[in-house]
């Protein structure tokens, strides 16, 4: 057992960017099914990216996550704590290395293409054109990860979008069985029930190309509201973990993800 955690070791140092210190802290927070779980999904990672998409997504060795700008009047910058509180999380739950901070980019720029991973949300409308639906189902085409929640009275315009963006696929529930659902933390009955609006059953639907889930879509379980700062939705601890757990399994799904 040593010497397989030594292994573990020195290849995560290595390639993620771990110090020691950082990297006894993290094993103790997981247990070893979870631990021998995650590493080799992030070393598989690190080694299938193509060598240009590393470059213009890390920046001094680390990996940035964006949020989506969309048009339409929708409040695409809801809870701005959000990801800044699940990066934190993430880092320190598993030796994966991410910027401390998210960046915006704007849904029809050729730099959405930078990000492995990219996050949308609000309340109301989003508008769109051919051009921005084109680029991106070039960036999810091309090895990118889309994940949206609904953070209530989003679902009604973000279907049509993405029905846009993908006229030949359609958007499928996903079994709770499917691995997103225990990447890292295990959920047994799925999607996890966040904030209440409506006491509709949370649900995860995801989009498929080419056999790769690329685009998945949290409904009625709004997940960012877990993520964001404590006082803002008042969520119990208990119930925020499950949100930022939730998202862990997100990135390293995504990140992992064969590209």
């Amino acid at each position: 057992m040593f010497y397989v955690l030594f292994i573990i070791y020195t290849t995560t140092c290595r390639l993620l960017h771990v110090e020691q210190k950082r990297f006894y802290r993290l094993i103790s927070n997981l247990d070893l099914l979870n631990l021998l779980k995650t590493f080799p999904l992030i070393l598989i990672c690190l080694l299938t990216v193509p060598v240009d998409e590393i470059a213009k997504a890390q920046s001094n060795g680390e990996f940035s996550i964006g949020r989506i700008e969309y048009r339409g009047g929708g409040d695409w910058y809801n809870d701005p704590s959000s990801l800044t509180n699940l990066i934190e999380y993430a880092k320190e739950h598993v030796p994966i290395s991410i910027t401390n901070s998210y960046q915006d980019v704007s849904i029809g720029s050729r730099e959405l293409h930078s990000y492995p991973f990219v996050f949308m949300t609000g309340h109301g409308n989003i508008t769109i054109n051919s051009a921005e639906a084109a680029n991106v189902r070039d960036y999810l085409d091309n090895g990118g990860f889309l994940y949206i929640d609904d953070d209530y009275g989003f679902d009604q315009y973000i279907r049509p979008v993405i029905e846009e963006i993908f006229p030949d696929e359609v958007m499928v529930e996903l079994p709770i069985a499917h691995p997103i659902y225990n990447q890292v933390f295990n959920f047994p009955n799925g999607l996890p029930k966040i904030h209440e609006h409506d006491s509709n059953p949370p649900q995860g639907f995801g989009v498929y190309r080419n056999g790769r889930l690329v685009l998945y879509y949290s409904y009625e379980s709004n997940l960012t509201d877990g993520w964001a700062d404590a006082d803002i939705h008042n969520n119990p601890p208990e119930v925020a973990d499950q949100a930022f757990r939730m998202g862990v399994n997100l990135l390293v799904y995504a990140l992992t993800n064969e590209r």
